[in-house]
């Protein structure tokens, strides 16, 4: 840029960084605050639409009121010479999309630690009460130390204003990362963001986008209608755990996915955990190597192994239908102990029958001889 130009006397463009349909991204300099800022900058065969302008507007206004690590944030929106503008954090760096053009595909677990990141940020939009709608690679930006952060609140919706009814003969958003809702021309959701979040993780870790054609006609029907291939197939080293999740973001119907962008972030966030793929932790081989002494406590998540452990058996407890009268149980009596008593009362009974026979006798022969 041969000649400097300056924005309402304070924010002076520096470098063409990029350009999209409606408008022209900048570095820029503050002049007053002496720090880096990103200018966008409205086209100027846009600036006399009122549609597009209020569309900026709204940009700004969604954007201005979002405070999270994973979402650029707005500074400043302003009109200089006929041209709207906002002005937003500069991130060194560059776009997801970008990218992916120079990799065949991402290592799975920087997949996920971006699609984390990328779900704390558009999950925070959600529970302001926002729907992106508009989500795509080229709307995430990667800084060196991979850092991710959401872009282009540019047709946001307010929750508030949705209703479920709607329809709309215009479909904003880009037909290679809609959702099959969105493709008809109905009202978005969360769960619009959540499939357009799966579109992006599919073309992460496999290369490819689920759906692909130049006609965007046919592109929304596939959206629509057809479901996509398992990403397996194309690369065979995503497991089937993940699998099930990614292809669970990417259900025809909303009510099948996941409800928005936080649930989907706490399923990959235990996902990493139970698969030691956290960057924060130690490899896996690591640990496997480490010899786990029966005194040392063991922190951290634990690995876990494609073999299960055994459960317990289970206990069945039964119930009695009636009280149950306790017996009291009396000592086994010994087989080898005698019991004098009775026989003493024995051999007295013997001696007294026996003392009797001889008087028996007298009487018989003095009266019946």
């Amino acid at each position: 840029m041969s000649e400097k130009v300056i924005l309402n006397n304070r924010y002076q463009l520096e470098e063409r960084l990029g350009s999209g349909g409606m408008s022209v991204v900048y570095r820029a300099r503050d002049l007053m605050l002496e720090r880096d800022v990103g200018v966008k900058i409205l086209r100027e065969s846009f600036s006399d639409d009122p549609a597009f302008q209020d569309r900026f507007r709204q940009e700004a206004k969604a954007a201005a009121n979002l405070s999270h690590p994973n979402i650029v944030t707005v500074h400043d929106f302003g009109l200089d010479r006929g041209r709207l503008f906002i002005v937003m954090e500069h991130v060194p760096g560059t776009h997801l999309k970008r990218i992916l053009q120079t990799q065949d595909r991402l290592p799975i677990d920087e997949a996920i630690t971006l699609m984390v990141q990328a779900c704390a940020g558009i999950g925070y939009a959600h529970r302001a009460g926002l729907v992106h709608c508009d989500i795509k690679p080229h709307n995430f930006l990667i800084t060196p130390d991979k850092r991710l952060k959401v872009t282009d609140f540019g047709i946001a919706r307010l929750l508030a204003s949705i209703q479920p009814e709607e329809r709309s003969e215009i479909v904003w958003g880009s037909p290679q990362y809609f959702s099959p809702e969105q493709a008809s021309g109905s009202a978005p959701s969360p769960a619009s963001d959540v499939y357009s979040l799966g579109v992006i993780f599919y073309e992460m870790i496999t290369g490819q986008l689920p759906f692909y054609s130049e006609d965007a006609t046919e592109l929304a029907r596939l959206h629509r209608e057809t479901p996509p291939l398992p990403p397996s197939k194309i690369n065979p080293t995503v497991p089937p755990a993940l699998e099930q999740i990614l292809l669970k973001t990417l259900a025809k119907e909303p009510a099948m996915r996941f409800r928005n962008a936080d649930q989907l972030g706490r399923v990959l966030v235990s996902y990493q955990s139970a698969n030691n793929l956290s960057p924060e932790n130690p490899p896996a081989e690591q640990l496997a190597s480490r010899p786990i002494r029966p005194s040392e406590p063991r922190s951290g998540p634990v690995r876990i192994t494609s073999e299960p452990a055994l459960a317990p058996p289970t206990i069945r407890q039964e119930r009695p239908s009636r009280p149950v009268k306790t017996i009291e149980s009396r000592p086994a009596s010994n087989p080898l102990d005698i019991d004098w008593l009775t026989i003493s009362l024995g051999l007295l009974a013997l001696l007294a029958v026996g003392g009797l026979v001889p008087l028996y006798l007298w009487i018989y022969f003095l009266y019946f001889q």
